[in-house]
């Protein structure tokens, strides 16, 4: 399993958000690059990077921030308010691996997979953030402001034939608060939907949650607060997902 330590931007800063709320936000300091040096210097191949200006509003992309991180040499996963195929080429100019896409994947699951055939599957990777409403998961839209009428098993069938590698889930009522992954949650998916590496993102705040997600299934896990906060160092994080 890959672990990857996360970075989240607002405004050129390093913060976390709590369950996705603006108004809720842990300031990490100023400089993200010296964050993500720190990561690779530990030990870490991936970083996960997500431009919350740029989800918050798409004319305040921090592209030179996430330039200078990918010249680190970490493999980068990136995205925040991703809506055109322009903004997925300029990320791939500034050497992103892969680009996330998250309100798009649900809303135009048609124009997504076009950019999977052109782009390729290893470098989009889906993000469907979801609340749990009446025993299902609904995606959330619009940096998590609003919910979508279908559901994940929804938005994953539509994919079909797509030839989708890449997606990360977060449970948004678990995200940022260290409550705990929603194992359940992805060893369902992780069963369900084989041909897909997910993701597991939000609600780490253990070693012992990185055993239980990687024993669920999935390729990758994504560890923000529990970093910033010491509860584990990334060296254990990273020796953690890879035993078993």
């Amino acid at each position: 399993m890959i672990l990857y330590p996360a970075i989240d931007l607002l405004d050129g800063r390093v913060v976390r958000l709590h369950k996705g709320e603006f108004d809720a936000v842990t300031d990490y300091g100023d400089d993200p690059v010296a964050v993500a040096e720190k990561f690779g210097e530990a030990g870490a191949s991936w970083i996960h990077v997500v431009d919350l200006s740029g989800a918050r509003d798409g004319q305040r992309r921090q592209g030179d921030t996430i330039r200078d991180i990918c010249r680190t040499g970490l493999r980068v996963q990136t995205g925040g308010g991703v809506r055109s195929s322009e903004d997925v080429e300029d990320l791939l100019a500034m050497d992103v691996e892969r680009v996330i896409v998250g309100s798009l994947a649900v809303t135009d699951p048609e124009k997504v997979s076009g950019w999977l055939a052109r782009y390729g599957s290893e470098h989009i990777t889906l993000a469907l953030d979801v609340r749990a409403v009446g025993g299902q998961y609904r995606p959330a839209l619009k940096g998590w402001t609003d919910l979508a009428d279908t559901t994940l098993d929804d938005v994953v069938r539509a994919y079909d034939g797509a030839k989708l590698r890449h997606a990360l889930v977060t449970d948004i009522g678990r995200d940022g608060d260290l409550s705990g992954p929603n194992v359940g949650l992805y060893r369902y998916i992780s069963a369900q939907f084989r041909d897909i590496a997910w993701q597991a993102s939000g609600g780490i705040a253990s070693l012992d949650d990185i055993t239980a997600v990687r024993d669920a299934g999935v390729a990758g896990a994504i560890s923000g607060k529990a970093l910033y906060e010491g509860r584990f160092s990334l060296a254990e994080a990273l020796i953690c997902s890879q035993d078993g």
